[in-house]
């Protein structure tokens, strides 16, 4: 049977300061539209890095997983999570749980992980009232203004993620890697790179360094591949990085980022890699019903501070290896 859509034509409008806007008219059949559109959409993600579709009219998580399904080659799930997201048939997540009142800096989804998301999709149910913007940054374009010799640093040595698992704060090791059994904690974490010590009081720590640049497995253009600011002590609120600072000690934080070779990253550092973002940020406020479609190797994403109810749910998919995408560095997986 013929599909009912057009051959697709993609009239994207393209203005400074925001993503690719695809503007498509109400069809009553979005997971249809989707399926017709896929390659077309697929081709724009690659070009561009994002790519906003307003229209559609998107309203409920089975609705969102449809779509998701027709435009993507495998959903995944999440492995060593930060924090929890709620399930939803179908393979969609909630937004992860992060206060509205608080930025979510500038990342690349999960690329402290061995394998992770090669596109990210969000689909907004309730738009808020004001701010929560998913903004987007170009990952190839940050990599080039950055500081020649910060950027050879971090090619040679990675960047090192420090991880404290307790019971206190922040997210269980249990809830991180889907299971309460140390044994198979510790296979993880031995397959997948990441260096492990268990606490006396039985929390957990881990170390794993990671490639900060990688190429684009599809077009091969170098990227700055990381989220060495986002989860880094200085982006944290000043009184909250102080309150864990003296509960825990500076080694014992629930999370921060260093130089590949261990040596703390200054919050010099923090504040130029988030001013760079902040330059080459593009941003649309979200309205109810919109897909945005990002490709998580090309394109960082973040989220504003907002008021009143904000409903974005999640896609993570076509998963891609990072020894697929040239890392500088030795990871040391096994």
């Amino acid at each position: 049977m013929p599909s009912p859509f057009p051959t697709p034509m993609l009239d994207l409008e393209r203005r400074p300061g925001r993503p690719a806007v695809l503007r498509v008219p109400a069809t009553g059949d979005a997971p249809g539209w989707a399926a017709a559109h896929r390659d077309a959409l697929r081709a724009a993600v690659l070009e561009y890095g994002a790519v906003l579709v307003r229209g559609l009219g998107l309203r409920d998580s089975a609705q969102v997983a449809a779509v998701f399904a027709r435009l993507t080659h495998h959903l995944m799930g999440e492995a060593e999570a930060f924090a929890p997201r709620q399930s939803h048939p179908g393979g969609v997540h909630s937004s992860t749980k992060w206060p509205a009142n608080q930025q979510m800096c500038m990342h690349n989804e999960l690329s402290y992980t061995l394998e992770f998301p090669g596109m990210m999709l969000f689909a907004c149910l309730t738009a808020p009232e004001t701010g929560g913007a998913t903004g987007v940054a170009d990952s190839s374009a940050v990599l080039d203004a950055l500081p020649r010799d910060l950027v050879a640093r971090f090619e040679r040595e990675g960047w090192l993620l420090t991880r404290c698992y307790n019971d206190e704060i922040g997210g269980s090791f249990a809830e991180a890697f889907g299971t309460e059994d140390r044994t198979q904690v510790e296979r993880y974490c031995r397959a997948n790179g990441i260096a492990f010590q268990w606490q006396p009081d039985g929390a957990l720590r881990t170390w794993q360094r990671r490639s900060a640049v990688v190429r684009h497995p599809v077009t091969g253009r170098r990227s700055w591949f990381n989220q060495i600011a986002f989860l880094n002590e200085w982006t944290l609120d000043p009184d909250v990085r102080e309150y864990l600072v003296d509960v825990y000690g500076p080694d014992g934080l629930p999370f921060t980022t260093r130089f590949g070779g261990g040596e703390p990253i200054g919050e010099d550092v923090v504040a130029l890699l988030n001013g760079v973002y902040q330059e080459h940020t593009a941003r649309e406020p979200w309205q109810s019903g919109d897909l945005l479609m990002v490709d998580n190797l090309r394109t960082a994403h973040s989220r504003e501070a907002y008021t009143g109810p904000r409903e974005v749910l999640v896609g993570l998919a076509d998963p891609v290896r990072l020894a697929h995408c040239a890392p500088t560095v030795d990871v040391g997986a096994r």
